[in-house]
C-alpha cells in the first residue's frame, strides 16, 4: 500500500481518530493536509508527520460550510499539485454541553447532522469535480457502529452516523462510473476526546456509574461488548482507511467496514 507521491486530506485530523488516520497515511508515504478548526493541535500533527519525512500542511476548515471545504481542496492542490484521497473524519457527539443532558436537545440534533452528515456531503462535493475530471480518487468516510442500529442513548449521534453510511453508498453509486471509490469505516470503542465526553455523560446521568472514572466506565463497556476483549485504537482505524484508500481496494466501493473487535458482525 504505497502512497508515495500521493496527497490526502483528513478532516478533523488534529486529534483522536483523525490523527491516527493522518499518521498512518503519512507513514505510507502520502502528503497529508490536516483540515481542522483546532490549529494548535493540528500543527502538532503536521510537525509529527514532517519529522517522519513526509510533507504536511494545516488548513483551517469548517466542514459545515461549503465555501470552507472548497477552500480546503484548493489549498491541497496549491500545496501539492494533486489530490488522491479525501477522508471525511470530522465528527461531534452533540452541541456544546451535550454531555450534561440526559436527552439530546434540538441543538444536539442540529450539531451532529451539521458536522457528521453535511460535513461529509460538503467535503465530497468540494472534491468530486476534480476527481471526476481526473478519473481517479478515493473517498473514505468515518461513520460508527452506532449507525448500525437505533439506540436509546445518543439517538442524534447514532442517527447521524447511520446517515453517514447511507450518504457514502449514495456517492459510491454516483461516482463509480468515474473510477472513484467511496467507502465508510465504522469504528468501535476507541478512547478519544469524544468517547471521554460520552463516558462523562454516563457518569453524570446513571447512578450505576457513581464512583467510576470516565476511563473506568469506558473499560467496563469494552469488557462487556467486545468479543476480542480489547479496545480499538486510532491506529486500527488508520490501517483500515489506508487499505480502502489504496489501489488494493480498487474493486471495493459502497461498503461500511466495522473496526470494532466483533461488536457488530454484518
Amino acid at each position: 500500500m504505497d502512497f508515495e507521491g500521493r496527497t490526502s486530506i483528513v478532516t478533523g485530523g488534529a486529534r483522536g481518530i483523525g490523527r491516527g488516520i493522518a499518521l498512518e497515511l503519512a507513514h505510507r508515504g502520502s502528503n497529508v493536509v490536516i483540515a481542522d478548526m483546532d490549529e494548535e493541535s493540528a500543527r502538532v500533527v503536521v510537525a509529527e508527520i514532517k519529522a517522519g519525512g513526509t510533507q504536511s500542511y494545516y488548513c483551517e476548515t469548517d466542514v459545515t460550510q461549503q465555501w470552507s471545504t472548497d477552500a480546503m481542496v484548493e489549498v491541497a492542490l496549491e500545496e501539492f499539485g494533486q489530490l488522491d484521497v479525501l477522508v471525511n473524519n470530522a465528527g461531534v457527539g452533540g452541541a456544546a454541553g451535550f454531555k450534561t443532558r440526559e436527552i439530546p436537545d434540538v441543538d444536539d440534533w442540529q450539531a451532529t447532522f451539521d458536522v457528521n452528515v453535511y460535513g461529509i456531503v460538503n467535503g465530497t462535493q468540494s472534491v468530486e469535480n476534480y476527481m471526476v475530471d481526473r478519473g481517479y480518487g478515493k473517498v473514505v468516510n468515518i461513520a460508527s457502529i452506532a449507525g448500525r442500529s437505533g439506540r436509546s442513548a445518543f439517538p442524534s449521534y447514532a442517527a447521524s452516523k447511520a446517515a453517514a453510511i447511507n450518504v457514502s453508498q449514495a456517492w459510491a453509486f454516483k461516482l463509480a462510473p468515474h473510477g472513484i471509490n467511496v467507502n465508510a469505516v465504522c469504528p468501535g470503542l476507541i478512547w478519544t476526546p469524544l468517547w471521554q465526553n460520552i463516558a462523562e455523560w454516563r457518569q453524570a446521568t446513571n447512578d450505576q456509574n457513581t464512583g467510576l472514572t470516565p476511563r473506568q466506565i469506558f473499560q467496563r463497556t469494552v469488557s462487556e461488548l467486545v468479543p476480542l476483549g480489547r479496545e480499538q485504537t486510532p491506529e486500527d482505524v488508520g490501517k483500515a482507511v489506508a487499505f480502502l484508500a489504496s489501489d488494493r481496494a480498487r474493486s471495493i466501493t459502497g461498503q461500511a467496514l466495522n473496526v470494532d473487535g466483533g461488536i457488530q458482525m454484518n
